[in-house]
């Protein structure tokens, strides 16, 4: 699986990040840091679904 991770991520020692990879009908989630870490595979709609509720959402307020 190819895997990517966002432009916007951090770069610094922490490398605070998710990767997805995309299957043929799903997208897949992991944690950066932990690679063989078990992960999170969405459906195509479900995944389209959350992209599109986080961008609207903006920013999380810490």
């Amino acid at each position: 699986m190819a895997w990517r991770k966002s432009s916007y991520s951090s770069n610094g020692s922490e490398g605070d990040c998710v990767e997805v990879a995309h299957t043929p009908g799903a997208v897949h989630v992991r944690d950066s840091k932990v690679p063989g870490s078990p992960r999170l595979a969405l459906g195509t709609t479900a995944w389209a679904d959350f992209v599109t509720y986080a961008t609207r959402s903006g920013p999380a307020q810490v």
